[in-house]
Formats: structure tokens, C-alpha cells, sequence
């Protein structure tokens, strides 16, 4: 039901879709005659806030404090295993033509070659099913299992969960699959703007000796704190993605799902 929910939730709260919304509902209202400033007053207020969020530097104010919440590590050593967290294949169209299609996310899933490269005894874990309300025809798991082949991953280091739908699922899942040791290190590698939240739901699951490995950065650093975009499709995209992980934040919280509302190192 969580999951439903949120997928519907967000949905109606994502800032693109309330902003087209609302100038809509303002048009609609001001076509009467007793309400049409107030329609006016919300239609104004829509194409404003569209104009922010996909202009301005506001998506990048979003964003960047989650990236830089958590730095890579400074040496690759000692792991027992690198977990994968979902996000970077696109089951829909995987699933319809029969071969790995990636997201804009797709660095969550490269950068295995290289870490799997790095640590030749390390377990490689993916984790991730089907994150869409509308099953699919493939799940995150085969397209990764593909591309480790590709990759040159051994199978027998390999580990696939393959029902998970969001980060908690992520988490729980995994860790009833490979059971984790006390002792044992862990790499968890997903988008940096994701890495607060993901450890603390992989924390609170009860995972010890996880490290933070952040990848898909959507921004240089600080100096984009004053950099605009020259397409409104692209501001209001990376608004989108920066709001909805801060209400996952807020939420996943307050559902008892993580161990602090900003999970820090």
C-alpha cells in the first residue's frame, strides 16, 4: 500500500505537474465571471512558477546540499560486497525491446565495472524489480544481469534481488538475500542526490559497515549554486527529482523508515 501510495501522491505534488495544474485551474476559473481574478491570480501564479523552476538556479539550491552530504571514500579496500540500488534501467522499454535500456541514472550501473575491478573478491549485488505502478514486461535485475555479463562480472559473484520497488524495499530485501555477517563492509552505490536517504533506510534495516559511494551527479558543485538553464524542461526536471527525494526525506522519516530526516556520514 506504501508504495501505491506514494506513486499517486507524488504524482499529484510533483512541482511540473501541481504548476501546469494550477495555470490550467486558473484558466478554467477565470472563464466565469465572479471568480475571474481569482483565476487570473492562479493562472499568473502557475506560469511564475514554471518559469522559476525551469530558469533559475532553484533546482540546483535543491540538489546540491544532497550531493555533497556524503563524499566518496578515499580508498577502495576490504569490501565484502558492492550493492547496486535500482534506478538505472528502464524496465518499460528493456522490456519491449528485448535488450538493457538505461535512464538518466544509467552511472549507477557503469560504475560497477570499474568498482567490481577494484575489489576482484567483492561481491556484486543489484537490487531492484519493477519501480512502476503498471508491471512491466522485464525487470531491473535482467537488465543488470545482462550488463555485469557485458562487463565481464563473473556470474558466481553476482547476486540479483529482484522484487524490490523502492529504497526500503531495497534495503530489507537485500538484506534477508545475502544476510550480511557482523564484520563485514559493505559499498552501497546509488545517485548522490539519493545517498541521504538511502542510508539512512539501509541503517535503519539494521545494516552495519555500509560506506557510501556516491555516482550521477547533477551538479559541479558550488558554482552552480548561481548557474540557470537554457531550457525550461531541464530546470524543472532536476526540480522535480531534488523535491521529490526531499519529501522522501520528510516522509520516510516520519513513517519510521529511516534513522534521521537527514541522514548524514
Amino acid at each position: 500500500m506504501f508504495f501505491y501510495v506514494a506513486k499517486i501522491g507524488y504524482f499529484l505534488i510533483q512541482p511540473s505537474n501541481f504548476l501546469i495544474a494550477l495555470v490550467l485551474a486558473g484558466l478554467i476559473v477565470s472563464a466565469g465571471t465572479s471568480w475571474r481574478k481569482t483565476g487570473r491570480l492562479f493562472a499568473w501564479a502557475g506560469v511564475l512558477g514554471l518559469a522559476v523552476g525551469g530558469f533559475s538556479p532553484a533546482a540546483n539550491w535543491l540538489i546540491l546540499p544532497l550531493e555533497e552530504r556524503f563524499p566518496k571514500p578515499a580508498e577502495l579496500s576490504g569490501y565484502d560486497g558492492i550493492i547496486v540500488l535500482g534506478g538505472a534501467v528502464d524496465t518499460v522499454v528493456t522490456g519491449g525491446r528485448g535488450d538493457t535500456a538505461l535512464t538518466t541514472s544509467a552511472e549507477r550501473i557503469t560504475i560497477a565495472a570499474r568498482l567490481a575491478s577494484q575489489l576482484p573478491a567483492a561481491r556484486v549485488i543489484h537490487t531492484g524489480g519493477q519501480g512502476v505502478i503498471v508491471a512491466s514486461q522485464a525487470s531491473e535485475a535482467e537488465g543488470a544481469a545482462r550488463l555485469f555479463a557485458d562487463f565481464g562480472i563473473s556470474a558466481h559473484r553476482v547476486v540479483l534481488e529482484d522484487a524490490a520497488r523502492n529504497t526500503w524495499e531495497n534495503s530489507v530485501f537485500t538484506k534477508e538475500l545475502v544476510d550480511p555477517r557482523p564484520g563485514q563492509r559493505w559499498l552501497l552505490v546509488t545517485s548522490a542526490y539519493h545517498m541521504p536517504r538511502s542510508m539512512g533506510v539501509f541503517e535503519k534495516a539494521g545494516w552495519t559497515g555500509v560506506t557510501a559511494y556516491p555516482v550521477d551527479y547533477r551538479t559541479r558543485g558550488k558554482e552552480d549554486l548561481t548557474l540557470g538553464f537554457d531550457g525550461a524542461s531541464k530546470g524543472l526536471r532536476r526540480f522535480d527529482v531534488a523535491f521529490r527525494e526531499w519529501i522522501g526525506l520528510i516522509v520516510y522519516r516520519m513513517s519510521g523508515r529511516s534513522t534521521a530526516f537527514f541522514p548524514g556520514p
